[in-house]
C-alpha cells in the first residue's frame, strides 16, 4: 500500500536520518560552524574594530623605534664596510706607487695665483694645482675601483644625482646643469690622504697621510664620515652658520639639501640654546691605513679648520667657508 509523502515531510526524515547516522563530535562541528556563519552574518561591530586599531597601533608603537634601530645599525655596517673598501684601494694604489697614497684633491687651486686649502670631503676640485696633478679622486683611484658607490654614504639622506658620472669623467667632469665646462663636487666622506689641515689648540696641523708605512707625525686617518658645525651652507636653510652636519643621522636631524656641487646631508640648528655634542646621538666611523674601521662618538673627536694656507697653519674666518670638522680623536695621537 502506498503512502504519499509531503516534501516537508520528507525534508524532516531525511534530517531525523542523517542526525541519527552523525558522530556527535561532527553534530558539534556543524554547531561551531553554524555559530561562525552567524557571527559573520552579523558582522564585526564598532567596538571590536576599535579594539583591534588600537592593538594594532599598540604594536606599532613598540615596532617602529626597534626597527628604526635596526635600519640604523644596518647602514652603519654597511658604512664601515665602504670604509674599508676605501681603505684596500687606497693601499693598492699605494702598493703600486712605491707606498705613496693618492695626492689629495681637496684644494680650490691656482684660481688668484695662489692655493689654499679646501674641504676633505673634495671627490673633484676647482682646478688641479699642477699640470701633474688630477682634480680629482676618480683619476687615481678609478682603475681600482670602477663602481663609486662605496665612495657615498649609506646613511646620507640622497644620492648625488650624477655620482656615477662625476666618477667616470673624473677630471673631465661637467655638470649638464651648468654653464661652466668644469665642475667641483662635494662627497660625503672626508678623504685624508695627504690632506692638512688646522687644529684648534695645537701648534702643529693635522697632516694625513702620505705613505702607508707611516711618516713620523702624519696621522693614519684616510677616511671618516661628514661630522661639523658651522659650514656655509647652513646659512643657506637656517639664515644662520650655527648648525651641526653629518652624512649620519642624529637626533633631532632635518635633510640640507644637496646643490649642484654637493650632496645632501643631515643638518640641525643649534638655535640660542647652542646645543652640545652630547645631544645629537650620532654613532661615527672612520678607517685607517693599518686596514681597521673603528667606531667613535662626539665625545670623542677633536675639531680641525679648513686652512688657507698651504702649511696648514692659518684657518678659514669663523663664519666663512666650510666651518669646523670633526675627527676621531684617535687620528691625533
Amino acid at each position: 500500500m502506498a503512502y504519499a509523502v509531503s516534501g516537508r515531510q520528507l525534508r524532516r526524515m531525511c534530517k531525523l536520518e542523517f542526525t541519527h547516522n552523525t558522530p556527535k563530535g561532527t553534530v558539534g562541528l556543524q554547531r561551531n560552524n553554524y555559530a561562525v556563519k552567524t557571527r559573520l552574518r552579523r558582522g564585526v561591530s564598532l567596538l571590536e574594530l576599535m579594539v583591534s586599531a588600537a592593538v594594532i597601533a599598540l604594536l606599532m608603537a613598540i615596532m617602529m623605534p626597534v626597527l628604526r634601530k635596526a635600519r640604523r645599525n644596518a647602514l652603519g655596517v654597511q658604512c664601515m664596510d665602504n670604509q674599508r673598501n676605501i681603505v684596500l684601494v687606497v693601499s693598492t694604489f699605494a702598493s703600486d706607487n712605491d707606498g705613496r697614497c693618492p695626492e689629495t684633491v681637496a684644494t680650490i687651486g691656482q684660481l688668484t695665483g695662489h692655493w689654499n686649502w679646501q674641504e676633505p670631503t673634495m671627490l673633484i676640485s676647482n682646478q688641479q694645482l699642477s699640470a701633474s696633478l688630477a682634480r680629482s679622486v676618480s683619476a687615481y683611484l678609478r682603475n681600482y675601483l670602477p663602481e663609486v658607490s662605496i665612495m657615498f654614504c649609506p646613511s646620507a639622506p640622497k644620492k648625488y644625482e650624477y655620482l656615477q658620472q662625476v666618477w667616470d669623467a673624473g677630471d673631465d667632469w661637467d655638470n649638464p646643469e651648468t654653464p661652466s665646462s668644469q665642475d667641483p663636487m662635494m662627497g660625503t666622506y672626508c678623504l685624508y690622504w695627504n690632506y692638512v689641515g688646522y687644529l684648534e689648540g695645537r701648534a702643529e696641523p693635522f697632516e694625513g697621510p702620505e705613505h702607508l708605512s707611516g711618516v713620523p707625525g702624519q696621522s693614519s686617518l684616510l677616511v671618516s664620515d661628514y661630522f661639523g658645525y658651522g659650514h656655509w651652507r647652513n646659512k643657506l636653510i637656517y639664515n644662520d652658520y650655527k648648525a651641526y652636519g653629518s652624512c649620519e643621522r642624529f637626533n633631532g636631524a632635518s635633510v640640507t639639501p644637496g646643490t649642484w656641487v654637493s650632496s645632501a646631508y643631515w643638518s640641525r640648528w643649534t638655535g640660542e640654546e647652542n646645543a652640545g655634542l652630547d645631544t645629537l646621538g650620532i654613532e661615527l666611523h672612520a678607517g685607517y691605513t693599518d686596514g681597521h674601521v673603528e667606531r667613535y662618538t662626539p665625545s670623542e673627536v677633536a675639531p680641525m679648520r679648513v686652512s688657507i694656507t698651504p702649511d696648514g697653519t692659518v684657518p678659514y674666518p669663523s663664519e666663512l667657508g666650510p666651518g669646523v670638522f670633526y675627527l676621531p680623536q684617535d687620528a691625533l695621537n
